[in-house]
């Protein structure tokens, strides 16, 4: 007889724009495995698209799970939490097979359909502008011409139906930009003058919702057990925030991975669209904020990340640049400018590779600073001190030009918060079953 003890863990996936973690925990909030696969960029186009095949995001799951579960020789998996990247859209049939490629977050071909949602959404909507939910299914609607039954889902939604083989639930969070009430939780009426029809929203429920347990198909790609709890997901940067503990009105959280996001709780929703600005629901508050679209993405197009972590090291903050970047992949910003059209300054740029590189950080340190100055503009908290999630938050070169544009604290998130970001978040609402108050 065996006298393996077997002990509970909670394990949470993120899903972001170049890659899938998965992490799992202990009663005592400790990683107890972890794995993390690649995955494609996203196919752009000039048009403004950037696409991503679903499948693949399926085929990087079943990876992470596998490599996750077959380190838990010790552990029981009670209950599963994923997130995914906000307003990233695909439209499929009931039983989940996708009509298409999916909608990237930043994908901001939805020109004509903005226009539409204006004339009947309120001034203050999140989902007026391109890149909201909302657009993007209107704009699959024309292209793709669904039948009856068809769903419109959000990435995490629609890898958690795959999990659970149930289709049509998402969560507070991530229908904001669907045009979700965020204070009833309730889809509201003036929707019905789009004539979303045959496509249906998802039923929206609270994060950390019981959806269900992984289904036997589920569990033998995966190796999940079958009776593993699958709860309802999140945004990754409100994952990201969970990950970090901050709790209390005033804390601010910047994620520093392939977007840049910005979050501050405050005791009242803030919503300003045009600037980007929307409020998620967080336990007992708010949280505030937005996401440029520059950040780690911009670096990489570059460099790789051996040549990073070498001109890291060259980085001289007490000696600025000089260089006026902003930072950006492609044409396009939502926050904390909202215009669709932006486009990047990258230039001049010199023949050493450090300083191009040290340019770079400087715009991206400068848009943030931009964004919390426009959050407390808004009537956000201005922020007692910064904490850092995401790839760069342990560049300290990196670090020390943020605190000059920032002018407060900044600091990494403790451990494992810092390096493994949102999917500890969404591990901590499996073990929790909701996002902390």
């Amino acid at each position: 007889m065996s006298d393996l003890v077997v002990r509970p863990c909670y394990i949470g996936v993120d899903l972001g724009t170049s890659g899938c973690r998965a992490v799992a925990i202990d009663q005592a909030r400790n990683i107890v495995a972890e794995d993390r696969t690649d995955l494609s960029e996203p196919v752009r186009d000039t048009a403004g698209g950037v696409e991503q095949d679903p499948w693949l995001w399926w085929e990087a799951l079943i990876r992470v799970l596998r490599g996750l579960t077959s380190q838990l020789v010790s552990y029981a998996p009670q209950a599963l939490c994923l997130d995914g990247t906000s307003a990233t859209l695909l439209l499929c049939d009931p039983e989940g097979t996708p009509l298409g490629p999916a909608l990237m977050y930043n994908d901001g071909r939805g020109l004509a359909e903005a226009e539409r949602i204006e004339q009947v959404a309120p001034r203050l909507s999140p989902v007026r502008g391109a890149g909201s939910s909302l657009a993007k299914l209107l704009f699959l609607k024309r292209r793709l011409h669904p039948g009856p039954g068809t769903l419109a889902l959000h990435q995490a939604d629609w890898l958690l139906g795959y999990l659970t083989g149930c289709y049509g639930v998402s969560d507070w969070n991530n229908c904001l930009k669907f045009g979700l009430d965020p204070r009833t939780a309730a889809w509201p009426q003036w929707l019905s003058r789009l004539e979303l029809a045959p496509v249906g929203l998802p039923r929206a429920v609270a994060p950390g919702t019981e959806l269900g347990q992984v289904s036997a198909t589920a569990a033998r790609t995966t190796g999940l057990p079958e009776h593993t709890l699958v709860l309802a997901g999140t945004t990754d940067s409100t994952a990201a925030v969970v990950a970090t503990g901050a709790v209390r009105p005033g804390d601010a959280v910047t994620c520093l991975g392939s977007t840049l996001v910005l979050k501050i709780i405050g005791r009242e929703p803030i919503t300003a669209p045009q600037y980007g600005v929307y409020s998620h629901r967080f336990g007992a508050h708010w949280l505030i904020g937005g996401a440029s679209n520059s950040g780690g993405a911009v670096l990489r197009r570059y460099f790789d990340d051996g040549e990073i972590r070498r001109l890291s090291a060259t980085l001289d903050p007490d000696l600025p640049t000089g260089l006026d970047y902003y930072p950006l992949p492609a044409p396009g910003e939502r926050f904390p400018i909202n215009d669709g059209t932006l486009q990047p300054r990258l230039s001049p740029r010199p023949a050493d590779d450090g300083r191009f590189f040290q340019g770079l950080l400087e715009g991206i340190a400068r848009i943030e600073a931009a964004g919390y100055r426009r959050l407390h503009m808004l009537g956000a908290p201005p922020p007692r001190s910064v904490l850092t999630t995401g790839g760069g938050a342990t560049n300290a070169g990196w670090t020390e030009i943020r605190k000059r544009y920032l002018s407060i604290p900044v600091t990494p998130a403790r451990q494992p918060a810092a390096t493994h970001g949102s999917a500890y978040g969404s591990a901590l609402i499996a073990r929790m079953g909701c996002i902390p108050a």
